[in-house]
């Protein structure tokens, strides 16, 4: 049976048979999350905007769409996902942000849920 994250979603397929096949090296990855989620004082939202930043900053599509999904569900608006985007421009550069803000509207218009 597919593992399911805690907003219902279906978990991607290649992270579901990474857990299957390793499931003692995802159990620590697993742990050592939780501790960093609780090991200081952000709120949920604020941290998963951080950690969509990060995605944005690592060029990690998947996990734009992860922690897009996830700052939804701890209360960020579009808006704000979309602030957290543009702040990449001056770092990163315009075509870095707009290769973000394709991967973030994949997301929010709906078109990419898991």
């Amino acid at each position: 049976m597919a593992q399911k994250t805690k907003a219902g979603e279906k978990l991607p397929g290649p992270f579901e048979k990474f857990m299957k096949e390793f499931p003692d090296v995802f159990a620590g990855y697993d742990a050592m999350g939780k501790a960093a989620h609780a090991g200081g004082p952000l709120d949920a939202k604020t941290r998963e905007l951080v950690k969509l930043g990060m995605s944005i900053g690592a060029r990690l599509e998947g996990a734009t769409h992860s922690h897009v999904r996830k700052a939804l569900a701890a209360g960020a608006t579009a808006k704000e996902i979309r602030h957290a985007t543009v702040l990449a421009i001056s770092t990163l550069g315009l075509p870095t942000t707009i290769m973000a803000f394709t991967w973030v509207d994949d997301v929010l218009n709906g078109k990419r849920r898991r």
